[in-house]
């Protein structure tokens, strides 16, 4: 068996890190030294957030941006916001501003989030497929559009393994994007704590990942065969064009629309239903609904809509 203890230690264990802080750093500037975010700083890192991402910061989120951006000071050991601010207007091509999407964007997920979904999925979408009435082809290709740290797409990786690996002439593939590099970099390794695995069978645990040894006692990292049918790149769900012209019979779009103005949901929903086969499925959040906004799907259960054939 290959064991993770060869791949060496894995890096950002958590969710919640706002990009790498430069190493050595002296008598890190603290909350109190760099003082509240002004009025005219929030709106300017408002307005280029939704510029570049179409995430709706509220005044409510002020303090968590202000917290969440203070690592960003120290890591240029700037003394304020509007420093900060100065220096991503004077310098828009520094990558500064990828690390300002990583640092605020909310990434909290798990194994089998919302099960209901792949409830659903094993028993309905999967006999749909394999009964050749979901876009008439062998193949499934599935797209995690906001696949945060890897745990959305891993699950669907074993559900598909579990239901299809016994029917020889069906295959599938999973693409998986994110706005953010740093959780994109931690889901392509598939390497998870193991309170991380919780919520996954035992039984899939032994069956889907590999257990880490020695420096990496506690650990588990996705098996190669089913992590190579997973492809990660950055994407901006708003950017001009999508990387792929394929279709996919199944989009999970989960917990992204809660961020976005009524607006944006409804471009967004709109842009997902070029990339559906006919009769193909959206998922959305069960926080989310697609109530009130102009749309081509119809309503299949909560949160699980199909585009009409």
């Amino acid at each position: 068996m290959i064991r993770v203890s060869s791949l060496g230690q894995p890096k950002n264990q958590t969710t919640s890190g706002l990009g790498q802080e430069l190493p050595n750093r002296k008598r890190p500037l603290g909350m109190s030294q760099m003082g509240k975010i002004s009025n005219q700083d929030y709106t300017y890192i408002r307005e280029l957030v939704y510029k570049e991402t179409r995430i709706n910061l509220g005044d409510s989120k002020r303090e968590l941006v202000s917290a969440r951006l203070g690592k960003r000071l120290r890591a240029h050991s700037l003394g304020s916001y509007t420093e900060y601010c100065k220096m991503l207007q004077s310098n828009p091509n520094s990558g500064e501003l990828y690390h300002l999407i990583d640092a605020i964007s909310t990434n909290h997920t798990f194994f089998f989030r919302e099960i209901n979904h792949f409830n659903f999925l094993n028993s309905v979408i999967l006999p749909q497929f394999a009964n050749g009435q979901l876009g008439n082809k062998r193949d499934l290709k599935i797209w995690s559009c906001a696949c945060s740290t890897g745990e959305e797409p891993y699950s669907l990786s074993i559900a598909l393994e579990e239901y299809l690996s016994g029917i020889p002439s069906l295959d599938w593939k999973i693409q998986c994007s994110d706005i953010s590099n740093r959780v994109l970099d931690f889901a392509s390794k598939g390497i998870y704590e193991q309170e991380r695995l919780k919520n996954v069978k035992p039984e899939w645990i032994k069956r889907y990942f590999q257990k880490g040894e020695k420096q990496m006692q506690g650990y588990y990292r996705v098996r190669p065969e089913i992590s190579k049918k997973l492809g990660f790149q950055r994407l901006n769900l708003f950017a001009p064009q999508y990387p792929w012209n394929e279709k996919f019979q199944v989009i999970f779009c989960r917990n992204v629309m809660i961020y976005f103005d009524r607006e944006t949901q409804q471009e967004l929903v709109g842009r997902l239903a070029r990339h559906l086969v006919p009769g193909g499925y959206l998922l959305i959040g069960h926080a989310e609904s697609l109530a009130g906004i102009k749309h081509p799907y119809e309503s299949i259960k909560p949160a699980i809509y199909q585009l009409p054939a």
